[in-house]
């Protein structure tokens, strides 16, 4: 993969695929590797990837497929070996305050299902390896709640392994088992959310369905430990298998474009231990299939190659192991058809009844040898014991114990604990027990896990011989784990059983090379003067000529139907050395050739330069010759009729001269004229002037002198009439004077309030502000003690002129007013679009859809008032992009139609809107949540964008809560999630610059996350 992710190209998409396939490997070696007594980082499960790349050789994506996870290490080790490394890891590398939540202690002691004689591994960091795990599931893109409830199994499963039961006798006789402690059954059930009583009752209890009838029955202390042991083993078998559908969808190629495909298997090798049980018989049978695959692709085929092509060959024999496979795999007498026979058959059925089938059936095979078959050539062989047996595989004998055939080929779980499972409230535990659900119930019994196994290999086998098979054989040197210590014996061993000698042996006896005629000549044409350039004749003849000219000797190659076969690559590597040399020579002609075509082509060229410079240089030169004489000219010219034009000048002058000297000399005399005449009129206008002057000036003195003497008369006047008002004042004083003393104070002081107070109030009459409710203008106040009248008399003007404009609404602009007061309620200081809404009036039909023909079979479709029409962006999940939809909100429903047609498209009650979720920015984009299950809910949630978003969530609210009288939820935040029919996307709102101006954009960033830019 690492190869693979180097050679590839680059770019930024290139990039994350090839980063996801590398963090797969991190994340299914930490759950489904382990160390052994032969290895460290042992790979306990099967993997087939598909490899997809497109015509650039750039990756693409990928799909795994995983093959028989060795589930029974989860609850026993061998000694000497450890659990699947995730366990170690998350007690080692996990924080204190994850270890809590998840209830767990870093303590390896603690756990049943860890071995401690091997729990810590030279060389290994297990924290850092936990952090390594962590970071390849965030490239991978598992969500943050997705590694926590992964998390949250795993934790469940180590402490499975801690609950004890002891026996108890019940008042029938039978026995039944009790849990000791029951407080690690409470932590169990409150990772996964399962009732605790249920739990227990399915530790306690079986309970055994018929078509008509239902048996429960009590477990003893051993079953009760079975069904421990097997719930632990299919928790974590199918959160494995979880994990790898959930790394596929992150991987998988999202283009349809045309792929090409690349298989790559990693798969355990053959496995012979001390003790062998059914998952080395498993593992070594899916061997015996890759090697015949590996007989049927390379010995096989390359020997019927030359028999085909009519070549003479010596057949080399070889091992054929299809006798061993069917020994296996035949579905009438195969060693798992009896397996699953004897797991399906009724009454008593063990180990040993298994063992007695095999000793019948295979007895005489010559393959199989057991201590109690038919044969006696077995009987005093001290190195077989009577419960197990042995098979003669390619790679040599491997003796099986018998013990837990059965159990592990039936891989039973009680349907209480998988409808214990499906109560759970853990949504990742749910959905890997489909099966516990009631309503779907299956009496069926499951396949087995031979027969499943045996499917999938077979499902493999088809698989890889569609595909071009290339192999890498690990050779192990040693089992000491150790650098530069060589075991021969074990290293012969694996040369022998993965069958290099055969294969070494065929490639001697044969050709090295083989390649047919029109490619072989294409290539090597240039080594002969004959066939270059071109050969008119049959490929092979040409081939021929080819090889006669070059000498090479006839044993060298032979000549098959359509392909030319080489012996030895000496020969191979000498045609190349003359090829490269010949292909120099070709170079170096062709260069030659190219250099001076273009030195030719730049001689032309410059010839053709200098006549076009020659030509322009001559046309720059006589152009520049006429310029000059052109000026020449020009100047002799201007001379001319410059001396032309001053001669005319001065004669036009003298002229001038002459007539000015006359007009002059009858200017001044007539101008002698008229000064005598003006002198004569000014000495008569100056006697008349003189004459109305005195007179002026004599009436203003008599008018001066009338004046002043009406004055000192209204003066007298006036001192009389004041002197008589201060007498009468003075006489009414004295006369009433006895009846104002006592009060005059308080009476003058409330007629002087009186009067301020009418002044007052005609200065308000005058003074108040405008009839609006949202004018703040009142006048100052005039004096100090009228402050509290005057902060009193606003405020009953205020509310004076509000119930004035009050009393001018209609029914339809105080519903307005209602709707604008409800957002105000709902998105006030919550939603930054708000502040820009409120002075928008709310229209509610913004498409007129009555009106509107495009829109008139929608409008005859819906028979309840439409409320709110308008167009959304609805958002697709797969790529982030918007497709126009027309959003209608009648009393009843809310309608989605197609914007073009207008055929309703969905139409969803309003009793099943649960919630409408949106970001606090100044998008527009909101999620229609459903209610789950539902019929509307069947394609999941809906992500819009609107400009009116507003107007749209406030109508909505107010509607629903009006007919159904419930509140539908108002979600305002920067994440949450949005239910896609069966998966959850994250929608993330993020602030960012936008190339198309101020527009939010959506884009998809894996398949779990909507990335939404708000600028």
């Amino acid at each position: 993969m690492s190869y693979v992710a180097a050679v590839c190209g680059k770019g930024a998409e290139v990039n994350q695929v090839k980063e996801q396939l590398l963090q797969s490997n991190p994340v299914l070696e930490a759950f489904g590797n382990a160390k052994t007594v032969r290895n460290d980082n042992s790979s306990r499960f099967g993997k087939y990837m598909d490899i997809e790349f497109d015509f650039k050789g750039d990756p693409l994506g990928g799909v795994i497929s995983n093959y028989l996870l060795e589930k029974s290490r989860v609850v026993k080790q061998p000694r000497g070996e450890r659990n699947f490394h995730v366990f170690y890891q998350l007690l080692s590398g996990a924080s204190e305050d994850l270890l809590n939540k998840l209830k767990l202690d870093q303590d390896f002691s603690k756990y049943n299902y860890l071995s401690l004689d091997s729990a810590k591994v030279n060389g290994v960091d297990d924290a850092s390896n936990f952090r390594t795990v962590r970071n390849a599931m965030q490239i991978v893109g598992f969500m943050e709640h997705e590694t926590h409830s992964v998390l949250e199994v795993v934790a469940a499963v180590l402490k499975l392994g801690n609950i004890e039961f002891k026996p108890e006798s019940r008042v029938n006789g039978q026995d039944e088992s009790k849990i000791k402690d029951k407080n690690e059954l409470k932590e169990i059930c409150e990772l996964t959310g399962i009732d605790q009583s249920v739990l227990e009752r399915a530790f306690s209890f079986r309970t055994v369905e018929a078509k008509q009838e239902k048996v429960s029955t009590t477990l003893n202390v051993a079953q009760a430990y079975y069904a421990r042991d097997a719930l632990a083993k299919n928790l974590y078998s199918r959160l494995f298998s979880w994990l790898v559908n959930r790394i596929n969808e992150s991987i998988k190629a999202q283009s349809k474009v045309r792929k090409k495909v690349m298989g790559v298997l990693d798969i355990y090798g053959f496995e012979i231990f001390e003790e062998n049980s059914f998952e080395q018989f498993i593992i070594n049978y899916c061997n015996e299939k890759l090697q015949q695959i590996f007989i049927e692709l390379t010995l096989k085929e390359e020997q019927e190659e030359y028999i085909r092509e009519g070549i003479e060959w010596t057949h080399i024999e070889y091992f054929n192991n299809a006798i061993i496979c069917d020994l296996i795999e035949n579905n009438q007498n195969g060693i798992l058809a009896m397996l699953d026979e004897e797991c399906l058959r009724p009454g008593t059925v063990t180990d040993d009844t298994f063992l007695d089938k095999l000793n019948q059936v295979c007895a005489t095979h010559q393959h199989f040898e057991s201590r109690m078959c038919k044969s006696s050539r077995f009987l005093n062989d001290t190195s077989l014991p009577h419960s197990c047996f042995r098979i003669q595989h390619y790679a040599g004998k491997v003796m099986y114990e018998v013990e837990g055939f059965v159990d592990k080929n039936n891989d039973l779980l009680y349907r209480d604990l998988s409808q214990a499972m499906w109560k759970a409230n853990h949504g990742l535990i749910k959905d890997m027990f489909p099966e516990g659900n009631p309503a779907k119930i299956n009496l069926k019994r499951p396949p087995t896990a031979g027969s499943q196994f045996k499917a999938s290999v077979s499902t493999l086998m088809k698989n890889l011989l569609t595909k071009n098979p290339n192999y890498i054989r690990c050779i192990k040197p040693n089992d000491k784990k150790a650098a530069h210590i060589f075991n021969d014996a074990l290293v012969r061993h694996q040369v022998r059983y993965l069958g290099l000698l055969e294969n070494v042996r065929v490639r001697r006896a044969g050709y090295a090379f083989r390649q047919p005629y029109e490619p072989c000549l294409e290539r090597y044409k240039m080594l002969c003067q004959q066939t270059w350039p071109h050969w008119k004749g049959p490929a092979r003849a040409g081939v021929e000529v080819l090889l006669n000219d070059l000498e090479i000797p006839k044993e060298e190659f032979s000549f098959g139907r359509s392909k030319i076969f080489i012996r030895n690559p000496r020969t191979l590597f000498r045609l190349e050395e003359l090829r490269k040399e010949r292909l120099e020579d070709l170079a170096t002609l062709i260069q030659k050739i190219y250099r001076g075509w273009k030195c030719r082509t730049r001689f032309l060229l410059m010839k053709r330069s200098q006549v076009v410079v020659a030509a322009w240089v001559r046309r720059y030169l006589q152009q520049n010759k006429y310029k000059r004489i052109k000026s020449s000219t020009i100047v002799v010219q201007s001379y001319a009729r410059g001396w032309k034009a001053r001669k005319i000048l001065r004669e036009l002058k003298y002229q001038k001269l002459c007539n000015e000297a006359a007009t002059t000399i009858a200017a001044y005399w007539h101008g002698t004229q008229a000064r005598r005449e003006l002198r004569q009129l000014k000495a008569e206008a100056r006697n008349k002037h003189a004459i109305a002057v005195i007179w002026a000036y004599w009436l203003g003195l008599q008018a001066r002198r009338e004046l002043k003497r009406l004055k000192e008369e209204a003066r007298r006047k006036h001192a009389v009439a004041v002197i008589w008002a201060y007498w009468l004042g003075l006489k009414v004083r004295r006369e009433y004077r006895k009846f104002f003393r006592a009060n005059a104070g308080k009476k003058i002081y409330e007629f002087t309030v009186q009067r301020i107070m009418q002044k007052y109030f005609l200065e308000m009459k005058n003074k108040v502000p405008s009839a609006s409710p949202i004018d703040n203008n009142w006048p100052t106040r005039p004096f100090l003690f009228l402050d509290a009248t005057h902060k009193e008399l606003r405020r009953l003007f205020h509310l004076w002129r509000c119930k004035k404009y009050r009393d001018q609404f209609t029914e339809q602009r105080k519903f307005i007013y209602e709707e604008k007061l409800e957002a105000s309620e709902l998105f006030k200081e919550r939603k930054s679009l708000y502040p820009a809404s409120v002075g928008q009036p709310f229209q509610g039909d913004y498409l007129e859809i009555s009106k509107t023909p495009k829109y008139k079979k929608l409008s005859d479709a819906i028979e309840d008032k439409i409320i709110i029409a308008d167009i959304v962006s609805k958002i697709n999940r797969a790529n982030g992009k918007g497709a126009a939809r027309v959003f209608l909100l009648t009393k009843g429903n809310v309608i989605i139609a197609d914007h073009k047609s207008g055929q309703i498209k969905l139409e969803v009650p309003l009793g099943d809107v649960t919630k409408v979720s949106m970001s606090s920015q100044s998008d527009g984009f909101f999620a229609l949540h459903l209610k789950e299950g539902s019929a509307a809910a069947s394609k999941g949630d809906f992500l819009f964008s609107n400009d009116h978003l507003i107007e749209m969530a406030t109508k909505l609210y107010r509607t629903t809560l009006m007919q159904t009288k419930q509140k539908i939820i108002i979600e305002i935040a920067d994440e949450f999630l949005v239910q896609f029919k069966q998966d959850k996307v994250c929608v993330k709102f993020i602030q960012g610059t936008q190339k198309n101006g101020n527009i939010p954009t959506c884009k998809r960033k894996n398949n779990r996350l909507l990335e939404v830019a708000v600028p």
